[in-house]
């Protein structure tokens, strides 16, 4: 067997320079060896942790959890890191391969790796209480899987609050018989964030004010219009229309690849070359909409899997999903020698800014923060031209390939006499009701077509679910054999999070169970008035997006809107226990988390 094969920065920032070579250029931070800090010691070590990452490869790849502290931009908070870095290293795989990962465990508490979006067998997916016990502190765990697939992933941890501490990293799994997609650089683009504050402590406010974070408090003064009537409505729901993220700038720095704004994050370009920008959201928390002005891109995949060529000026990135994207830059009508790559966070209180250069140190113009968003009538479930019959949700047509429902403009002004934002009775009977839910939609309705927040009114192309298609047909079309309906729930307030109403802690023992290779439709429905990106593990799903049915893009996390519904079709033909839960690491720490048990083959349900 092969060992691990570390390649070390040789120009800090530049990567592997301006020469056309076959392995990628990886930004990985200014001399980011010196003073290594994650190899040795617990939480007691304080080791500086310096920001960029190696790449690991091989049939055998050593991974060692360790503490230390993190610089950013002058500003100091706790780290927890993958091989002394964060992000920690690229895992670079190979479409067929068997790996053994040795994962060590330096930490004075318990950690883990969970393999984002990676088909493995469920013992080593690596989420505690499910999967497999944890790896306790000075032990050594060894994941030992089969590579059955290709494209950009990550990993993170599943432990405790650790991956908002910077316990994550990218992954390229390359594919067997070549890259169908044909580029002269390959980069890799990590979005996340820092604080300066003990995520627990962060868990802790937000448990005592779901607002607490939130520094865009609305007043009598502001400048979008709301009626009087309008407010006493955000009253009843004792929520804001500017509560757009739970946390947002200045208590985040947002980072890309593990540096913040004024950093220098930079790729270097020849003009006319095709460069792929594999874009990652490995925050905790946050919501990206990432552009590059005066630069289109096309996106070729997402979630690790080709979708049809599809050209936009920006999207919006969910937490946990990624995107593979094309650039030319320095080509064309209005080619220029640096480009901003611009990741503003949906709530618009900064930004993750990185530079496409043609030399080092080329910089182009930073745009300034737009204004910042607000919710809507729409996000809080109130779509009159939602579907409704006798008060309950329409579940529509179980037919491949329908449209999306008609729905009413998200910004349409309407009265609010009579509506009744906790109508309990809108839910059907099997959601446990309780202090736990502080919001039913009304009228849900697919938005699949919504760009998400703050991107609705731009005058650019903006990608959305329903621009998405499978680049290869699927072989599976079969009908599903039944709906499955679930409800987003919780209550900002307590901050207060769940399925169904029913937070994880209550419903551990008692897992969404799917038969062996069964067909089913879930349907999510958002009653809260946060979007929320789902991740199912161990699986893919295909999104019911308007595409026939073999050509629904298939995804392993995906965005429910605020006050909307969002469906899609699963297989279930990987047994075992998976996690299934909003990626929002406080949402799911807070409860918006179940188990989901694939029987085996011949088991009987």
């Amino acid at each position: 067997m092969k060992h691990d094969i570390s390649r070390r920065s040789v120009l800090g920032s530049l990567g592997l320079g301006a020469s056309l070579l076959a392995t990628p250029a990886w930004a990985r931070g200014q001399n980011m060896h010196a003073g290594h800090g994650g190899h040795g010691g617990g939480s007691g070590g304080k080791k500086l942790i310096p920001a960029g990452f190696d790449e690991v490869s091989g049939d055998v790849i050593n991974l060692s959890i360790g503490a230390g502290h993190r610089i950013i931009e002058g500003r100091r908070g706790p780290g927890v890191a993958v091989n002394g870095s964060v992000p920690g290293p690229l895992i670079r795989l190979r479409e067929g391969q068997n790996i053994r990962l040795n994962v060590i465990n330096t930490l004075d508490v318990d950690s883990s790796v969970h393999w984002h979006g990676l088909l493995v067998p469920f013992q080593y997916d690596g989420v505690p209480g499910i999967s497999f016990p944890g790896i306790s502190p000075g032990q050594t765990f060894a994941y030992e899987f089969a590579v059955r697939q290709s494209g950009t992933y990550w990993y993170h941890s599943h432990s405790g609050l650790q991956e908002q501490s910077g316990h994550y990293g990218p992954m390229i799994i390359e594919p067997r018989g070549g890259d169908k997609v044909r580029v002269d650089r390959d980069y890799i683009l990590l979005l996340s964030e820092f604080t300066t504050l003990d995520p627990h402590f962060i868990m802790k406010r937000l448990r005592t004010g779901g607002g607490y974070f939130n520094y865009r408090q609305n007043t009598l003064t502001d400048d979008y219009p709301m009626s009087a009537e309008e407010r006493r409505m955000w009253g009843k729901m004792r929520m804001m229309p500017t509560d757009i993220a739970d946390i947002g700038a200045p208590t985040y720095r947002f980072l890309a690849n593990g540096r913040g704004p004024s950093e220098g994050m930079e790729y270097l370009f020849r003009p006319g070359e095709r460069v792929r920008l594999r874009i990652i959201n490995g925050s905790s928390q946050s919501f990206f909409n990432v552009r590059i002005p005066g630069l289109s891109m096309t996106v070729v995949a997402s979630d690790g899997q080709p979708v049809r060529p599809v050209e936009v000026d920006e999207f919006q990135i969910g937490t946990a999903e990624t995107y593979d994207v094309i650039v030319e830059p320095g080509a064309g009508v209005g080619a220029a020698a640096a480009y901003s790559i611009v990741a503003e966070s949906m709530e618009r209180s900064g930004m993750a800014l990185a530079t496409l250069a043609s030399a080092p140190g080329a910089r182009a113009a930073v745009p300034a923060l737009r204004a910042p968003p607000v919710l809507t009538m729409g996000d809080m479930g109130m779509n009159h031209g939602g579907r409704m019959n006798n008060g309950a949700m329409d579940h529509g047509s179980m037919a491949h390939g329908s449209a999306p429902s008609a729905k009413a403009s998200p910004d349409m002004a309407m009265s609010m006499d009579g509506m009744k934002m906790r109508d309990t009775t809108l839910l059907p009977p099997d959601v446990a009701i309780g202090p736990g839910i502080d919001m039913v939609s009304m009228a849900p309705v697919d938005k699949m077509d919504d760009p998400g927040l703050g991107l609705r009114d731009v005058q650019h192309r903006v990608l959305n679910y329903a621009m998405l298609a499978a680049r290869d047909p699927h072989t599976e079309v079969r009908e599903p054999s039944r709906l499955l309906e679930l409800h987003l729930t919780g209550n900002m307030e307590r901050y207060m999070w769940s399925f169904d109403g029913r937070m994880y802690s209550a419903v551990s023992d008692i897992p969404i169970r799917f038969a062996w290779n069964e067909r089913v439709r879930v349907k999510l429905i958002n009653n809260t008035m946060m979007a929320h990106p789902i991740h199912l593990h161990g699986m893919f799903f295909e999104m019911v997006n308007g595409q026939p049915a073999a050509s629904q893009p298939r995804k392993n996390t995906m965005i429910v809107q605020p006050g909307a519904s969002a469906q899609f079709d699963l297989t279930a033909n990987e047994p075992g226990d998976w996690a299934f839960h909003c990626h929002l690491l406080y949402h799911m720490h807070g409860g918006m988390m179940q188990t989901v048990t694939v029987a085996g083959p011949g088991a009987v349900t």
